[in-house]
């Protein structure tokens, strides 16, 4: 079986499983997106969470907390099973320019090429320990504003990549019904001198000056080194 053959099956056994998370349906802020890349033939979605806020220890109340409590934030995550490198790499570029920056590739020896979106901006704070509160509910309350900011922040970040995946595909698509021409203008750019940026071009790009000076400051403990290729046995 070659290679296209066995990522349509795997897509086709994938997407027909029954959704076992405990909503039992994909999150309504990541639906379009995974719609979006389902509808395509390079791409299928495993599995996806859009974010959330959760209080970790099963208690009624913060106060009757009889172990451990902490307040966690998780960012949006996205795994997607890629049809080839290539493809997978598209995505991840689109993934790191709309700010998640902890995006990677994951290539098995049976040929299964994986990309999961994340990002760095997630939040786990403890606030009591064994029983006892550590922390004051002013403290508390603050807490939970920073989280509120998070997931607006990805929120928009999810849109963002939405936004520059539609655009990323369109040129993909372009670029492909036009090889020769594609061919020729790189055949022609080795004899062309060095031109100055067009500003009214850059601002044709997804991810804006603006925003990604946004993205800097809330990234400010990201090292800034993304590894995307990690090799694993499947």
């Amino acid at each position: 079986m070659d290679r296209s053959a066995e990522f349509r099956r795997w897509k086709a056994q994938c997407l027909s499983k029954a959704d076992l998370s405990r909503k039992g349906s994909v999150d309504e802020d990541v639906v379009e997106l995974v719609q979006l890349l389902n509808g395509r033939e390079e791409f299928f979605t495993t599995s996806s969470c859009a974010g959330r806020i959760i209080l970790l220890d099963g208690i009624v109340a913060l106060k009757k907390a009889n172990s451990d409590a902490i307040l966690k934030f998780e960012p949006f995550i996205l795994h997607v099973q890629c049809r080839q490198l290539q493809d997978a790499q598209i995505l991840h570029s689109v993934a790191i320019d709309s700010g998640f920056r902890n995006s990677g590739i994951t290539v098995g020896k049976r040929g299964k090429t994986m990309l999961a979106v994340r990002s760095t901006h997630g939040l786990e704070v403890p606030l009591s320990h064994k029983g006892q509160l550590m922390v004051t509910e002013e403290y508390i309350d603050f807490l939970l504003k920073i989280a509120n900011q998070k997931m607006e922040e990805n929120k928009k970040r999810i849109e963002r990549f939405y936004s520059c995946l539609q655009h990323a595909l369109e040129r993909e698509a372009i670029t492909n019904s036009h090889p020769r021409e594609k061919i020729r203008g790189e055949e022609n750019s080795s004899y062309s001198p060095k031109k100055k940026r067009n500003p009214e071009k850059a601002r044709g790009k997804c991810i804006t000056e603006e925003n990604d000076k946004e993205l800097e400051n809330d990234d400010d403990d990201d090292p800034g080194i993304s590894v995307p290729f990690f090799p694993e046995d499947y």
